[in-house]
């Protein structure tokens, strides 16, 4: 597949996964009270992402193993950083702007057990077969072309995949939230794309870019668990 086409290709279907992920959680609701309405949409997100590497998997080249322990220290220890410098930063930054500091709108109904559960687990997962498992894969046409941010090349096909996974978090409008939650939402998660999508490129192994992603994830884990704490 050349340049172009894996661009057209990956970006439509990618988009058209998770809008339809996102359609299918809301039309499809579970009466169980641990169950939240989020599985419905990330089920079918997982599914519709290995159907999509599997038709084309002539041009994604997919491979996932279980990595050594002293090859996920960095990413897991840069992931957790990037979250607090972020989060911290912003906060400070709404503060001085005297605004308010919102907390996620999905995060404040769930338990410390279905955060871990639905968000740390489960979300990492489906989300990073998406967005790194399937579309960084089929952009790897565009692998020898990038940038070098701290010594450490940065391709094209990591660029656009983590934009277009920050970008796809803008659908939080819909719950009501500030237009600095969303800044600060979009900017997270775009950054954690790049860190997950680089260790997975490194490593040829999108095991690495769900560790990235449950580590960044990890601290709203510890954030719900303080909170019901406190409660």
């Amino acid at each position: 597949m050349k340049k172009k086409e894996s661009v057209i290709y990956g970006l439509i279907i990618t988009v058209v996964i998770y809008l339809t992920a996102f359609i299918v959680g809301k039309k499809f609701q579970f009466n169980v009270d641990f169950i939240k309405d989020s599985f419905g949409s990330y089920t079918t997100m997982l599914l519709l992402s290995i159907i999509a590497i599997f038709v084309f998997k002539n041009n994604v080249n997919y491979s996932i193993s279980l990595p050594k322990f002293n090859q996920i220290l960095k990413p897991i220890l840069f992931a957790v950083l990037a979250t607090i410098v972020i989060f911290v930063s912003i906060n400070i930054i709404t503060k001085i702007l005297g605004g308010t500091i919102e907390p996620h709108p999905l995060l404040a109904k769930m338990t410390p057990m279905q955060v871990f559960v639905f968000v740390f687990i489960y979300a990492s997962i489906a989300e990073e077969l998406l967005f790194r498992g399937f579309l960084l894969n089929i952009l790897n046409p565009l692998k020898n072309i990038g940038i070098t941010i701290l010594k450490r090349k940065i391709s094209v096909s990591v660029i656009m995949s983590a934009l277009a996974f920050g970008l796809a978090h803008l659908l939080l409008i819909r719950t009501g939230v500030g237009v600095i939650f969303l800044i600060r939402v979009v900017i997270f998660t775009t950054t954690l794309g790049l860190i997950a999508g680089y260790y997975q490129e490194k490593h040829d192994n999108n095991a690495f870019a769900i560790i990235v992603h449950m580590a960044g994830n990890s601290l709203a884990v510890i954030g719900s668990i303080i909170m019901s704490m406190l409660s």
